[in-house]
């Protein structure tokens, strides 16, 4: 059972500002009321501008972390754009390599370049909550579902199934202190949708948000960031993708149709379609594009005989579960269900 939670800032650095004082202080409760010791790590609380300035800061909390035996869990605060900047002070010495110790890792967003990390050290890790969004959920209580799979990991320390949520709900348009207790607006989801392929496969996933991924390798957004994730040889080669699950999530950005197709389409150029074993595919944020993404996943990646899951209740959009990355994982979806196990 996890006893003692570290919490890094490893992207955005807002849990430092005061304007979110008030979330931080609920997430605070909430895991006092698990019985939960709290650690935040040296530079977590520094604010935005200390963090973008510092990726060495937030490197050293991550080691740290790991270092630390009083941790028993890491957990992010939040995603944020620009994580990729952590590499040369995790990797150009080995640093991860030489102080990652077997914890539960959990978050999502731009942390899909943290798991990533992760994976190249070997360290299996949990995709799909974090602080801020989750744990400081404005409601009165946390999110039932997303509350189900945080508390199956605090005190199992892993996820043993997951089966849909049988609602899904809007985003906020204000997370301003006045919504303190205010309920999400909530619709009924239909559960996996199967795209394509066998119901049935198995395979460890691997994943997380495609716009994360498709910044990999594009340098719209940061020119140094496909520089940087090819010297350090962050993307796993098709071998290591063989057999895998490729979990993709959309981003609160909410990609264009025209940005979605370009991933998948670098996906696809880099051999990962035809390594893996299926493909687990989040609920858009608020069903945006839905239906346009559905299309693109069938058309680009081409191969009808690869499985293809939509509709997960991960990552971006409401409520969330938990997918551990690096466990072996059965995918059923005419039962609506996926197992872990090992």
């Amino acid at each position: 059972m996890i006893k003692t939670v570290g919490i890094v800032s490893l992207s955005s650095g807002i849990i430092g500002e005061p304007v979110v004082r008030f979330e931080t202080e609920i997430g605070i409760r909430r895991l006092e009321e698990y019985g939960l010791n709290i650690k935040f790590m040296p530079h977590a609380l520094m604010g935005l501008d200390y963090i973008k300035a510092h990726p060495e800061k937030r490197a050293e909390d991550l080691l740290q972390a790991f270092q630390d035996p009083s941790v028993d869990m890491i957990l992010c605060a939040i995603g944020g754009d620009d994580t990729y900047r952590l590499l040369p002070y995790l990797f150009e010495h080995d640093e991860l390599a030489n102080s990652v110790t077997d914890k539960v890792f959990l978050g999502f967003s731009d942390t899909t370049v943290n798991h990533l990390m992760l994976h190249k050290v070997g360290l299996t890790t949990f995709y799909g909550q974090a602080f801020l969004p989750d744990i400081c959920e404005l409601s009165s209580e946390m999110i039932p579902y997303t509350r189900k799979f945080f508390e199956e990991l605090i005190h199992t320390e892993t996820i043993s199934e997951i089966s849909p949520s049988n609602v899904w709900y809007e985003e906020r348009k204000s997370f301003a202190i006045d919504q303190v207790g205010k309920p999400l607006i909530s619709h009924p989801d239909f559960g996996f949708e199967l795209l394509q392929g066998p119901a049935l496969f198995s395979g460890k996933i691997l994943g997380g948000c495609i716009d994360s991924i498709y910044d990999m390798f594009n340098g719209d957004r940061y020119a140094d960031m496909p520089v940087l994730c090819e010297k350090y040889h962050l993307f796993p080669d098709p071998e290591d993708w063989k057999g895998r699950i490729l979990l993709l999530e959309t981003s609160e950005e909410k990609p264009s149709p025209d940005k979605y197709r370009n991933a998948l389409e670098i996906l696809k150029q880099k051999g990962i379609f035809e390594a893996v074993s299926g493909l687990l595919v989040g609920k858009p944020m608020d069903e945006t594009y839905a239906q346009e993404y559905r299309l693109l996943l069938t058309q680009v990646i081409d191969r009808p005989d690869l499985p293809i899951v939509f509709n997960l209740n991960v990552g971006h959009s409401l409520p969330r579960c938990i997918i551990p990355f690096g466990i072996n994982a059965v995918v059923d979806a005419d039962k609506q269900l996926i197992r872990f196990c090992g």
